[in-house]
């Protein structure tokens, strides 16, 4: 790569970051990436060019030494970080782990469970399906990007978050970055957790605890902090997690698109909702309680979101979908339905399927999963502890996906009818984008639907 007189060595960021100025201090310009071969080539070239013209006349040397020195900079925000506390990782009738604090200085107790995510720490830890849960991260390194501002996108939902807080109870890592470096960085995890009240957890053995949850399950566990005293360990397994993080009032997204879906919100994150409204349609976000049977004649589609804990303690939802089934299994021209996740779930109780909860449960964004209706394999992001039995089929019903690894369900349909879900998040955020097609699949289905309906209706049918 030649070197231009109107270019200086730049990096095109903002000048209030460590490393926006050229290596001569002066104003950056355009970027001017250079490769290890070409650094050679430059020290070879030194008995050939002694000079080398930019702006100024450097010596070749003084502008090796320049461009060295620049890149000996601080490439990271170093965080004020206050001295770390002691903690400790009390697992229930298992190890206990020494640990420091980094975040907020309290005690916490909760379903210790672990995910394989190599990046989306700040997704995850806001994603409602991970709410009442202490997270185990098993990427050894985290938070060397910070943490992003809360700003909305074109649909009033937040942009890099898949809610408006931390849904964790805690967050357990082996090693945690005090130097953060990200262009849209606005603060450290640590910072973050702190404001948030949560604690965070570094200097772990993460390996041990995964090791353990592999062997054992997922189990309970608490998060104490220097002296304080232990946190009573609620039993989740009674718990309508569901029923805490849906929302209570009734919510409309992108007002006014053609497609109109009723979502039934179990604390359906943000992509979801994003995605959808990128497909061209008008979301209303009803609460988890809903029964919809009286609204279904205003929408095209129904949407049953993700959500945390038991699907068998949300009995109310249960019942309230399976009317919904009933209602349009009897229609000639059905409305769509498709689930995500705790939505996949509700409708496979709905339908007739049992559930049960996985030794450890599938928690990143490696999962691959057969289609079992179009063939080949894709990668999926997932967090849940509980599956579907499809061992016994209810009638019409059939398999969708199944995990390659541990063989479990992860998608059911409809032989007939537009009616179906899956167990993985094909939303990501983040993750794989691999099955993003399953929310154009729906989409399409509604508009089919849709015209349908408006073909019989001006036919003077009445009855759809």
């Amino acid at each position: 790569m030649l070197w231009s007189n109107e270019c200086s060595l730049s990096d095109e960021r903002s000048t209030n970051e460590p490393f926006a100025m050229d290596a001569f201090g002066t104003k950056p310009h355009r970027v001017i990436f250079i490769s290890p071969i070409e650094i050679l080539c430059l020290q070879a070239s030194l008995c050939f060019l002694p000079t080398v013209t930019l702006k100024k006349k450097y010596p070749m040397t003084t502008l090796l030494n320049k461009f060295t020195n620049s890149l000996s900079r601080p490439l990271a925000t170093l965080s004020s970080v206050p001295p770390l506390l002691s903690g400790q990782l009390k697992i229930k009738n298992g190890p206990q782990f020494k640990a420091k604090s980094f975040g907020a200085p309290v005690s916490v107790s909760g379903e210790l469970v672990f995910t394989t995510s190599l990046v989306g720490y700040t997704e995850s830890m806001t994603d409602p399906s991970y709410h009442g849960q202490i997270l185990c991260f098993t990427q050894p390194l985290i938070g060397n990007y910070g943490v992003p501002s809360k700003i909305l996108d074109q649909f009033g939902l937040y942009k890099h978050f898949e809610s408006g807080k931390i849904q964790v109870k805690g967050i357990v890592v082996n090693d945690y970055a005090t130097k953060y470096s990200h262009w849209n960085a606005v603060q450290s995890l640590a910072e973050w957790c702190q404001s948030e009240n949560i604690p965070a957890f570094s200097h772990v053995d993460t390996r041990a605890i995964v090791s353990f949850l592999r062997d054992k399950g997922t189990t309970l566990a608490q998060m104490t902090v220097e002296d304080q005293q232990d946190v009573p360990v609620p039993d989740y397994q009674l718990t309508n997690m569901v029923a805490r993080v849906s929302p209570k009032e009734i919510q409309v997204y992108n007002a006014g698109a053609p497609i109109k879906i009723a979502l039934l919100n179990f604390g359906a994150k943000e992509n979801i909702i994003r995605c959808l409204a990128k497909q061209g349609c008008e979301v209303t976000s009803f609460p988890w309680n809903t029964d919809l049977v009286p609204y279904m004649d205003s929408f095209d589609g129904v949407f049953l979101s993700n959500g945390p804990g038991d699907p068998a303690n949300v009995t109310e939802a249960v019942q309230n979908v399976r009317r919904v089934l009933e209602s349009e299994m009897n229609k000639k021209i059905p409305t769509p339905i498709f689930g995500i996740c705790m939505g996949h779930q509700l409708l496979g109780l709905a339908a007739g399927f049992s559930s049960y909860k996985l030794p450890f449960g599938n928690r990143g964004h490696n999962q691959p999963c057969l289609d079992l209706i179009k063939g080949g394999c894709v990668m999926t992001s997932q967090n849940h502890g509980y599956c579907l039995d499809d061992s016994k089929l209810p009638e019409g019903w059939i398999p969708f996906f199944r995990n390659a690894n541990d063989k479990s369900n992860e998608g059911i349909c409809h032989a007939t009818k537009p009616f179906a879900s899956v167990q993985f998040h094909p939303e990501a955020m983040g993750g794989p984008e691999d099955t993003q097609y399953l929310f154009e699949d729906f989409v399409r289905q509604c508009h089919w639907q849709k015209q349908k309906k408006a073909v019989r209706r001006a036919s003077g049918v009445a009855k759809l």
